[in-house]
């Protein structure tokens, strides 16, 4: 009979003579190992069992205690050193599991917030991890199971004591992620966006190897003098680099000389990455948001009226819906969006954005009426935006000088460097005025909306259904969201953890009177109190903890979500 939570806890010694009796039998009978076990240096929890050899992997936790881990202390002073570390311990199990049925979610190169090891602030280690227990033919290899769970897990958690670890390693680790967090805290005190450190490496291997590219071609980054910023950090000391002011900064340069290369590196800044990475130190401000049109995307009851009114069809823009987004007015839907979650800074690509919506120069202007023209072009409303709601923007263009007359600052890549030519650009629109006239004054307030908490129920058939199809997509309930354009998203446990985080939004903190920002506030703040825990809620996979940006994206794509209502 399976074990029941709340049984007394066995010793590991228990456990293998289980095994060892269920040799042989249904895969089913599985199910009695669930339940805790005493090892000697750690406690094993069996938490799920799976039901046949081709369902999920059976998922365990491990319980480390500080006595035995033997964590200096000052690697778990802070929660971004527990970060650090934990992340550090995940990838060395990781490694001592390899080429076994385990599983680890030990992530890629970006250090975030995740289930599969937390270490409290007294030092505990917990881990999480899957096992595919062996069965062939739909019966219990109770041997096999026995060498996996009684032997190779207890050799490879040892491995993460601190006797075993290499010590300079590890400190390393939690230096580099100490450092590139403080970084990211003082860039509003300096007034900066984003900081990209001298020599860093920002070309990656692949569009789908996203590891550092290496050979005697990598060009290392140089900061043009005229932005270059030195920084004192807790562990590199001074360090200098490329400071991005805050207002409107355009990237200029020819095709494949690295603008998009640059944006990539600053849109993936709001994260941590691992020493080797090449983009330690390459970091922005925590409220940066990528921008890009979608064609095709759901857009419910959102205020696009800044960038689209008077449509023909007489639809109120300020109450905006369609379930098939047009490119520029799904790219003014996903502005609208990111200000309402409370983005400060937008990053802009033109290879990935709506002409119409970013552009309208002269000779259009002259040939169509502004009274006939529904778009108002994002060059008209970006120095407003910062201007009126302290919002920057850093966008990359190649084929609009008309840019020039609004960025604060112009950097050109040339062969992977920057140099500075914003008095250059000044004085080309000096020169070449485009007679174009400016469409608008301001940016308006920002309307809120206030969710429907019903229609965010993930329930099918009186089960919670939340899976992460990749970084692409989720199953959330019986609706599918198309994740594919939400392009900071980086890992599937953290879709996963969007999607846990949509759950707890409804359950807790949408009450169909708080707006959206009002309520991922709340979430914000539980996550930064009670940890990844507060999202786990009984959930046994893999997940990481994700922005409040990515979760509001996700809601925004999900079809048949309702609006109650709006707020100033």
């Amino acid at each position: 009979m399976e074990r029941k939570r709340g049984h007394r806890t066995l010793s590991a010694g228990e456990l293998a003579r289980l095994l060892a009796g269920l040799h042989g039998q249904g895969y089913g009978r599985y199910r009695e190992i669930r339940g805790s076990y005493a090892y000697p240096a750690f406690t094993l929890e069996v938490e799920k069992v799976q039901v046949d050899p081709y369902a999920p992997p059976t998922r365990l936790a491990v319980h480390l205690p500080a006595a035995q881990a033997g964590l200096p202390a000052e690697l778990y002073r802070t929660p971004v050193r527990r970060r650090a570390i934990a992340d550090h311990l995940a990838r060395r199990l990781a490694d001592a599991l390899a080429r076994t049925a385990f599983a680890v979610d030990a992530g890629g190169q970006e250090v975030l917030d995740r289930s599969a090891c937390q270490v409290t602030a007294g030092g505990d280690v917990v881990l999480r991890l899957g096992v595919d227990l062996p069965g062939p033919g739909r019966r219990i290899d109770g041997r096999q199971a026995e060498r996996l769970l009684c032997r190779a897990l207890p050799e490879a958690v040892a491995t993460l004591r601190w006797s075993a670890l290499d010590a300079e390693e590890a400190r390393r680790f939690v230096a580099t992620v100490e450092d590139a967090d403080a970084l990211r805290r003082m860039l509003p005190e300096l007034g900066l966006v984003a900081f990209v450190a001298d020599g860093a490496v920002l070309p990656r291997r692949s569009g789908v190897d996203p590891r550092p590219l290496t050979g005697p071609h990598v060009v290392r980054f140089s900061s043009p003098p005229s932005l270059r910023v030195e920084v004192e950090l807790p562990n590199a000391g001074r360090v200098t680099g490329m400071g991005l002011p805050e207002g409107v900064t355009l990237i200029v340069g020819g095709g494949f000389h690295g603008k998009s290369t640059l944006l990539r590196a600053l849109e993936y800044g709001v994260y941590d990455h691992v020493p080797g990475d090449g983009r330690e130190l390459v970091v922005t401000r925590y409220e940066t948001v990528k921008i890009r049109a979608e064609d095709g995307r759901q857009v419910t009851r959102t205020d696009v009226s800044p960038f689209v009114a008077g449509l023909p069809t007489g639809e109120d823009t300020a109450d905006f819906s369609t379930p098939n987004a047009s490119g520029s007015t799904s790219q003014a839907a996903n502005i609208v969006e990111a200000l309402e979650a409370g983005a400060r800074v937008l990053l802009v690509d033109e290879d990935t954005a709506a002409t119409n919506l970013m552009i309208r120069d002269a000779r259009m202007q002259e040939l169509v009426a502004k009274e006939r023209e529904p778009l108002t072009p994002f060059v008209d409303l970006v120095q407003p935006l910062y201007a009126e709601h302290g919002v920057s923007t850093v966008l990359v263009m190649g084929g609009s000088g008309d840019y020039f007359d609004v960025a604060d600052k112009v950097v050109i890549m040339d062969a992977f460097q920057p140099r500075d030519v914003t008095a250059d650009a000044r004085a080309i629109a000096e020169r070449h005025r485009t007679g174009r006239v400016s469409e608008a004054k301001r940016f308006p307030a920002i309307r809120h909306r206030v969710p429907d908490p019903d229609s965010l129920d993930p329930v099918v058939r009186g089960k919670s259904k939340i899976k992460a199809r990749g970084t692409d997509a989720l199953q959330y309930g019986d609706a599918h969201i198309d994740l594919g354009a939400v392009e900071q998203l980086v890992d599937p446990s953290q879709v996963t953890g969007v999607g846990l985080a949509l759950a707890r939004l409804r359950d807790r903190f949408l009450d169909g009177r708080r707006t959206l920002a009002e309520a991922l506030d709340r979430l914000e703040a539980e996550l930064a109190s009670s940890g990844i825990d507060a999202l786990r809620a009984g959930y046994a996979g893999d997940l990481a903890a994700p922005r409040r940006f990515e979760v509001a994206a996700a809601l925004n794509r999900l079809r048949g979500l309702r609006i109650a209502g709006f707020r100033e």
